[in-house]
């Protein structure tokens, strides 16, 4: 016996209600699931399942990284610890490269976030790596975060970090300019010295011998050494030692992402845990 097709409502004369989306997910669900992928640095797919579908995970993920929700979450956690007087204004600035693994290749040219064409995904001797430059408080806490490739030079970027710093304050404007900042050899150039000084911070950055035996070789010419702070200096590991908390995980350590939206977005979602255990 034929069955007869079921009527469509535009057949049936009936007008179809649209349905409604459902309600979103627990957020605290989500960001711990967000974090564990991170921590872990396992595949998405391998979500535990009391962590729900790893679709709905992701996409939410995404969707925030692309309108600058997790940093504006990080950015008012700098700001309240700020506006308590725990945030250390001692800045060091450094450099950190972390390998990319085969995963993260492969993403679009430029995706629907307007990200550019590298991805901050670099080949150097080592392979695929992404270089991640970054500035910490005196008490190893991360201030922000600029992603480059990997066989970028570190002098070129420290302006980037530099306007990356930004602390906004209950009145006026954000806060940008520490009193002093701390950084090895590598970023020991006349630009970023006449930089700092433009702008009124001190900087605490060592002569590579280079630059010390060219001084010399000029004699008067070579005009007077620049000021060093031996003794402040020793602070400067509070920035390498912030990496070490970063790279404690583990989908930081290593790229697993593919563009550099999202993995910029685990870099502040790593800040905003270390911020919130302060």
């Amino acid at each position: 016996m034929r069955t007869q097709p079921l009527k469509s409502a535009q057949h049936s004369g009936q007008a179809r209600t649209p349905k409604r989306g459902g309600r979103w997910r627990d957020h605290r669900q989500v960001i711990d699931a967000i974090a564990w992928k991170f921590q872990t640095g396992s595949q998405w797919v391998h979500l535990p399942a009391e962590y729900g579908a790893w679709k709905g995970v992701y996409t939410r993920l995404r969707n925030w990284a692309i309108d600058g929700t997790w940093e504006r979450v990080f950015t008012a956690l700098l700001a309240q610890a700020d506006a308590e007087g725990d945030l250390d204004w001692v800045v060091s600035v450094d450099p950190t490269i972390v390998r990319a693994h085969q995963n993260a290749a492969g993403a679009r040219k430029r995706g629907p976030a307007g990200e550019p064409d590298h991805h901050a995904i670099g080949r150097s001797r080592g392979g695929l790596t992404t270089k991640i430059h970054l500035a910490a408080d005196g008490r190893c806490r991360p201030l922000c975060f600029v992603l480059t490739p990997g066989q970028a030079g570190d002098t070129p970027a420290f302006e980037h970090a530099m306007a990356a710093l930004r602390v906004p304050r209950p009145v006026g404007r954000p806060r940008t300019r520490p009193p002093v900042v701390l950084a090895d050899r590598a970023y020991s150039s006349r630009a970023i010295r006449e930089h700092l000084r433009r702008r009124n911070i001190r900087a605490v950055i060592p002569q590579p011998a280079d630059q010390i035996a060219n001084r010399k070789r000029k004699g008067r010419l070579g005009g007077r050494p620049p000021a060093f702070d031996r003794q402040a200096y020793k602070q400067r590991n509070t920035v390498e030692r912030c990496i070490n908390r970063l790279k404690n995980w583990r989908g930081l350590a290593t790229r697993y992402e593919k563009t550099a939206t999202v993995f910029q977005a685990g870099l502040h979602i790593a800040g905003i845990f270390i911020w919130s255990a302060r």
